[in-house]
This record gives structure tokens, C-alpha cells and sequence, in this order.
């Protein structure tokens, strides 16, 4: 990949939201501050959330096209326990986020945490719609609220995604193999 000699990352037409330091694809990492064997658990965690809200927009468009309660239920299960996960997931990455310096430094880490903030918010807007009667309001406020989480997990995934790789968070080692 060309560079100019000013910027030598190897990604420099980077949007102004993403900022960049050379250093940084220098050093070895940063350490998360939860880990277990020098793993850092955010990652693992935040699996389980994604997996679940994706897949309850994926129930609720279910529910909508076949009008089927099974698909009703299956969404307040799916976001009964990617709520749950998320909590697990929101603890470590808080931590991270107020432990590690470079976290709160850059722009993806407040991305990072307030877009998975709003989606947290969001579920639980939706688990409360559905108290009593999970398929009355999937047409259309749930579903809507649904399919805004799913997108705003592929934005916020994309901003920890930018932590790890770009800014090295939670990933220690050389950064430049001979391979």
C-alpha cells in the first residue's frame, strides 16, 4: 500500500473522525485492564450482545412478515439475554475505557462507548414495550428500535474494531512480522 513519506501508517487517507498515530503502529500494545492470561475479556464478551440484538431484529422482521407469536417470543428472549450479556459486556469495557489513557485519547473509544450506551438504552426501551404483550408492538416501533440497534452494533463494533487494530488496544506483541 503507498504511503507519502509525512505519513508512513499504512492506511493514510484515514476520515477525520478516525485519527491517527504513527507511534502507535510501532509500539506493542496496550494492555486491557481486564484480562485473564493477558486475554482481554471486552472482546470475548461483547459476542454474546451482538449475537443476540442482531438476531432479535432478525425475530421481529420474522414476526412482521409471518405474524407468527413464536417470532414475538423469541425477540424478548433474544433481548432478554443480549441485555444480560450487554451488562457483562459494558462493565469490562468500562473499565478499559476509564483504566486505559489511550482509550478515552481518541475518538473511537467515545464512539465506541456512546453508541453502545444508546443501544443499551434502546433494548431496554424495547424489553419494556413488549411487558405483557411481546407482539403488539414489534409492528413498527419495536421492529424500528430493533433495526436501529443492529446498525448502531455495526458502527460501534466497527470504533472497537479501530481500538484494537488501529490503536492497539488489548493487543500486545511486535507489531511487524517478517512473513
Amino acid at each position: 500500500m503507498e504511503t507519502n513519506q509525512r505519513n508512513s501508517t499504512p492506511y493514510p487517507n484515514i476520515p477525520p473522525i478516525l485519527e491517527s498515530h504513527d507511534s502507535e503502529y510501532r509500539d506493542a500494545g496496550i494492555t486491557s485492564s481486564v484480562a485473564i492470561a493477558g486475554h482481554p475479556l471486552h472482546p470475548v464478551l461483547v459476542l454474546f450482545p451482538v449475537a443476540f440484538l442482531v438476531g432479535a431484529a432478525g425475530t421481529d422482521i420474522g414476526y412482521w412478515l409471518t405474524s407468527d407469536p413464536f417470532w414475538a417470543r423469541a425477540s424478548v428472549w433474544l433481548m432478554g439475554v443480549g441485555f444480560a450479556a450487554g451488562i457483562l459486556a459494558a462493565i469490562t469495557g468500562f473499565l478499559d475505557f476509564f483504566k486505559v489513557k489511550r482509550v478515552r485519547e481518541r475518538s473511537a473509544g467515545w464512539l465506541h462507548m456512546g453508541g453502545n450506551v444508546a443501544v443499551m438504552v434502546l433494548t431496554l426501551i424495547n424489553l419494556l414495550l413488549r411487558q405483557g404483550n411481546p407482539a403488539e408492538p414489534i409492528v413498527y416501533t419495536g421492529l424500528a428500535i430493533s433495526i436501529v440497534v443492529a446498525a448502531l452494533l455495526g458502527i460501534t463494533g466497527w470504533f472497537g474494531g479501530e481500538l484494537s487494530f488501529r490503536h492497539k488496544i488489548g493487543v500486545i506483541g511486535p507489531t511487524s512480522h517478517n512473513s
